[in-house]
C-alpha cells in the first residue's frame, strides 16, 4: 500500500466526465508524475487530492486517513503541501517574511502577525525559516521583497515555504510552467536534492518531458480522465498507447 492511495475516483462537471475510475498508488519516497494531454483530467485529480473539489464517487486516503471533506488547511495539516502552477507567495513581503509565516503556523497553528514586533525573541523560528532558505539557495535574497523576483526565484522560495511545513507529500503542479531551461534545469536540480535531503514522497504534474523523465521513479498517463499505462520512465517511453493518446503516433514520448 501506498502512502497515497485513489481508489476508483470519479468526478462528474455536469455532463462532462472528468474523471473515471482513477485508480493510483503513490509510494513511499519516490516521485510519482501524473502525465497526459490537455483535458485528461490531471488538474481534476490534483485538486481532489487537496480538498478543493470532492470526488463523486471512490476515496484518497494519506497514510490510511481519509482527505475527502476535509478542507484544505486541514489536509495541509496531515503532511501534504502544494505547489501550484503559477508561485503562491506574497509578494509585498520580503523573502523572509514570507518563510517566517509557514513556520509561525507550523508550530502555532496560525500566524501571528504581532510577531514581527518581538522577532528577536523566537529565535527557533527564525533558525528555521533561515535553513529553510539556505536549503533552497536563496538566503542572500532574503531581504528582497517576493515581487521583485524571478520566476524562477519565486518558484525556489514557495518550495521554501513548503519545505517549512515539514511536509511527507509534496503535490507539485507543473512546477517548470512558464520557466525558461536554464530555470527549469535548476528546479529539477532543487527537487532531486529536496528529494536526496529530506524524506518526502513527490506527485507531480507535468507537460515538460524532460522534467518528468529526470525526476519520475513512476508514471501514470491519464486520457480523458482514466489511467490509460502506469510504469516505469523507461517502460513509458515509446509505448504505443502513450503515443497514440499524447503525442500522436509518428512521435516519441
Amino acid at each position: 500500500m501506498g502512502i497515497l492511495e485513489v481508489k476508483g475516483v470519479g468526478k462528474r462537471f455536469g455532463g462532462l466526465q472528468a474523471l473515471g475510475d482513477v485508480n493510483l498508488s503513490v509510494q513511499v519516497n519516490t516521485v510519482h508524475a501524473i502525465i497526459g494531454p490537455n483535458g485528461a483530467g490531471k488538474s481534476t485529480l490534483l485538486n481532489c487530492l487537496v480538498g478543493k473539489l470532492i470526488p463523486d464517487t471512490g476515496s484518497v486516503t494519506f497514510d490510511g486517513k481519509s482527505v475527502l471533506g476535509r478542507k484544505p488547511h486541514e489536509i495541509n495539516q496531515m503532511g501534504i503541501s502544494r505547489v501550484f502552477q503559477t508561485p503562491e507567495i506574497f509578494g509585498d513581503l520580503t523573502v523572509m517574511e514570507n518563510v517566517l509565516i509557514p513556520c509561525f503556523a507550523k508550530r502555532d497553528g496560525a500566524f501571528r502577525m504581532h510577531a514581527y514586533e518581538s522577532i528577536e525573541q523566537e529565535p527557533d523560528i527564525v533558525n528555521k525559516a533561515e535553513q529553510m532558505l539556505i536549503d533552497v539557495n536563496m538566503i542572500e535574497k532574503r531581504h528582497m521583497t517576493g515581487s521583485s523576483l524571478s520566476r524562477g526565484d519565486k518558484r525556489r522560495l514557495e518550495m521554501a515555504m513548503c519545505l517549512a511545513q515539514d511536509p511527507r507529500l509534496l503535490l507539485l503542479d507543473e512546477p517548470t510552467a512558464g520557466m525558461a531551461r536554464a530555470d527549469t534545469n535548476n528546479t529539477i536540480d532543487l527537487l532531486k536534492q529536496i528529494k536526496e535531503e529530506r524524506d518526502i514522497t513527490m506527485a507531480i504534474i507535468e507537460h515538460d518531458m524532460h522534467v518528468v523523465f529526470s525526476l519520475a521513479d513512476r508514471i501514470t498517463v491519464l486520457a480523458q480522465g482514466t489511467p490509460l499505462v502506469e510504469d516505469t520512465p523507461d517502460n513509458i517511453k515509446g509505448h504505443p498507447k502513450v503515443k497514440e493518446a499524447y503525442l500522436g503516433e509518428t512521435q516519441e514520448v
